[in-house]
């Protein structure tokens, strides 16, 4: 039996924490995704000038000073509101920063702009005819979405999403940076109290590659059952 000397109970609720973060990051990043991608796609231009926008921002900085700015920023932020509303209407109030909840928006905002361009590509590859063919049939946009565009739009994005998840998955470690409790934060103070860092992180490690590989293995069931009908067509069986 493995002595975590007293770390055990905290690496495993870290780990908890990561798992919760990417759930959460992974749900924001595909409603992000899902929204860019339909700005990119609009014949609007504002729309799609703000869809282009937010992709090159997102994808220019880097994801570490993303979260940086978000928790740090965004608190001085609040506190300039917070503050204006003191000085205006004697209204005394003060909200802190969650580093939870600013990791999963970072993390969510950051792969948005990755799971947009999926998305946009994936809407591209369904026959436009296909949905013509749907309205033909008497069925409302909502309809033809759901039982025409949707399955076929997910065949193509799976590969994609699985992608971003790999990434996203990896890259909750940068919210030890901000203080929240993950199970990098718990190994690296764990570390540095006992100076045993393969006790703690080869431990870390591993926890990572069991999700990793449960991931693979729940896309490549989605990816099978998308591409009922359509022959051995996806990446995740090969």
């Amino acid at each position: 039996m493995i002595n975590f000397q007293g770390y055990g109970p905290r690496l495993l609720e870290g780990a908890l924490v990561t798992v919760e973060l990417a759930l959460l990051s992974l749900v924001v990043a595909v409603v992000l995704g899902l929204l860019t991608a339909s700005a990119k796609l609009s014949p609007n231009r504002l729309i799609h000038g703000i869809g282009t926008l937010y992709t090159t921002l997102i994808r220019g900085v880097p994801d570490l000073v993303l979260m940086l700015l978000l928790f740090y920023g965004g608190q001085i932020g609040i506190n300039m509101v917070t503050d204006q509303l003191y000085y205006a209407f004697d209204i005394d109030i003060f909200i802190n920063v969650n580093a939870f909840l600013s990791g999963v928006i970072t993390i969510g905002l950051i792969f948005g702009a990755y799971m947009g361009e999926t998305f946009r590509g994936a809407f591209q590859a369904v026959d436009e005819g296909q949905m013509e063919a749907a309205r033909a049939y008497g069925m409302n946009p909502l309809m033809a979405f759901r039982r025409v565009r949707f399955p076929q739009m997910m065949r193509h994005a799976l590969p994609g999403i699985g992608n971003n998840w790999m990434v996203l998955l990896k890259t909750t470690a940068l919210v030890s940076i901000i203080g929240l409790s993950d199970m990098v934060r718990v190994a690296a103070e764990a570390t540095k109290a006992t100076h045993e860092p393969f006790l703690f992180m080869i431990p870390v490690a591993a926890i990572y590659l069991l999700i990793a590989t449960l991931s693979e293995w729940g896309f490549a069931r989605l990816a099978k059952r998308y591409s009922t009908g359509f022959g051995e067509s996806s990446e995740w069986n090969n």
